[in-house]
């Protein structure tokens, strides 16, 4: 009897909840390629971004929400073997790439949505990467990295990104929807475009473009026209990228002293896959991501993969 009260006090927990509005959020997003494999630490190997996002009091006819956005994020690459000092073995530059950012998300009537975020930060020793990873490596009982001497050069992060995303279509039973994903980047640390598609799969009737924590539009005040609703989902998002400029790999043009830089590889195909799902004022999710490679003469040829995972708390 007991078994069964606990398990209906956790499935309320994850699915029910009565209708309410929030209009803050803190998230915590951590990448990691751990989450994937104990074997693999390397290319992309950790990335860590704490954000508050709030909804934007003022009203538009033409938006559902304006959403704003505070984020700090950190980003760490490392060649195929992080822990060695043979220079002759570092197939990709070490480095590191820290930030603070500021995002508008306007989400229209018509099912669609425009995000600009600006970008500034530093690359290089100032953006403390060797000491994140040797903390991290201590955590777990790994090796402290070797070789960070030899790493991008410091320079200024300075990057306008925007997100533009359109609602396709859903079936009939709205299990299953298609959303058209766009981003492009310009700016001192990355500079592409990308294209690609976001289905969803429902445990649950999916909730509405403007209302999902699929694309971070979850929040409500009492000017929105939703309410806070429970989701579960799991989903698949292909895109291709085209890249013009990676300072994580050529080095900055700002500063061309980096010794040890690679040439860029410019289409990438990316897929991520996951799942996500809300509890209580928490949100919850986990991605698969593989890509090609992104930067030519690697040692593992065969593209790379991390695991993300993303903590979000609502607040009134």
């Amino acid at each position: 009897m007991k078994k069964k009260v606990l398990f209906l006090f956790l499935f309320c927990s994850i699915i029910c909840f009565s209708q309410e509005k929030y209009s803050k959020e803190i998230s915590f997003i951590t990448d990691n390629d751990l989450y994937t494999s104990t074997y693999d630490d390397r290319y992309y190997t950790n990335g860590m971004f704490l954000s508050f996002k709030y909804l934007s009091k003022k009203t538009n006819t033409s938006l559902d929400k304006k959403i704003i956005e505070w984020q700090i994020g950190h980003e760490m690459f490392t060649p195929a073997k992080a822990n060695t000092k043979n220079i002759d073995e570092h197939d990709r530059p070490f480095a590191g790439y820290l930030f603070g950012a500021f995002s508008i998300n306007r989400i229209y009537k018509n099912k669609q949505n425009f995000k600009t975020t600006f970008q500034l930060g530093i690359i290089g020793p100032d953006a403390y990467a060797m000491e994140m990873q040797n903390f991290i490596h201590n955590m777990y009982g790994f090796e402290e990295g070797q070789g960070w001497k030899y790493q991008i050069k410091s320079a200024l992060g300075l990057n306008f990104n925007t997100d533009y995303n359109r609602f396709i279509s859903k079936d009939e039973s709205n299990h299953l929807d298609l959303t058209w994903v766009n981003s492009a980047k310009l700016g001192t640390v990355y500079t592409n475009i990308s294209t690609g598609l976001f289905t969803r799969i429902g445990f649950k009737p999916l909730q509405d473009f403007a209302n999902s924590i699929a694309f971070n539009t979850n929040l409500n005040n009492k000017n929105s026209s939703f309410y806070r609703e429970s989701e579960a989902f799991i989903f698949i998002k292909p895109t291709i990228r085209y890249a013009f400029y990676d300072a994580t790999l050529e080095g900055s043009f700002l500063n061309n002293g980096s010794e040890i830089t690679n040439e860029l590889v410019p289409v990438v195909f990316r897929i991520e896959a996951g799942f996500k799902f809300t509890a209580n004022r928490f949100n919850f999710g986990y991605t698969f991501n593989y890509n090609t490679n992104k930067s030519k003469g690697l040692k593992f040829d065969n593209g790379h993969k991390y695991g993300s995972i993303n903590i979000n708390y609502l607040i009134k």
